[in-house]
């Protein structure tokens, strides 16, 4: 089976090919794809990347993507284009997030994502949400995995590592592809946690026209 696995949810975003068969993974290519220009890119790179491996993209056979959180951008281009992938051709789709496969990727309970604003995308016993920066669980036992300065700091105790990429969502995903654990490419959505600017400031305004 030939996976293709997306992650444009940081500053800098990847993809990554695979060939499942045997019960195991293998990563064919990665390719890195630069930040806010990943509308641009991300096709164009794929198609490159299968050339590269004398493929064409009916060629793939799954997709597996990183739907956040992270950069509101970010994931939106990523979902959107691995759904359009795979309803073009006819393939499934599952989805992980970003927060466990850098908690997989330490070895790690816990996992923190630098949100903005003082705060952060904290995953714990299997639930996502954004912590402020205050109010950080420094005594609680289990590392938290980390893959920046700025939660580093916050999270002095924490399992630093690199950033998660396409290739090691695609070695995280591996029990879901083997157990056909894949979604509904209809209904499948961005992880966002947090609410994005537009959709808070349009009901605040809206609240505020109705006080009006």
């Amino acid at each position: 089976m030939i996976v293709l696995a997306i992650d444009t949810c940081g500053a800098v975003g990847s993809i990554a090919l695979g060939r499942v068969e045997e019960g195991a993974v293998s990563v064919l290519a990665q390719t890195e794809l630069a930040g806010k220009s990943y509308s641009a890119q991300l096709v164009p790179a794929v198609r490159a990347m299968l050339a590269d491996q004398s493929m064409e993209t009916v060629a793939l056979e799954g997709i597996a993507a990183v739907n956040g959180p992270g950069s509101f951008t970010g994931v939106r281009v990523g979902v959107s284009s691995a759904k359009g992938l795979a309803e073009a051709l006819g393939i499934p789709l599952l989805a992980v997030s970003r927060l466990a496969v850098l908690a997989w990727k330490a070895g790690a309970s816990r996992a923190a994502i630098d949100a903005g604003r003082g705060e952060f995308y904290f995953r714990s016993g299997g639930r996502e949400f954004l912590l402020q920066a205050k109010d950080t669980p420094l005594t609680e036992p289990g590392g938290i995995a980390v893959c920046e300065a700025s939660a580093q700091r916050v999270f002095p105790q924490g399992v630093s590592v690199e950033a998660p990429t396409a290739a090691d969502a695609l070695r995280f995903a591996l029990p879901k592809l083997l157990a056909g654990d894949f979604a509904d490419v209809a209904l499948l959505d961005g992880n966002y946690v947090r609410r994005a600017d537009a959709e808070i400031f349009s009901r605040t305004g809206a609240k505020t026209a109705g006080k009006a």
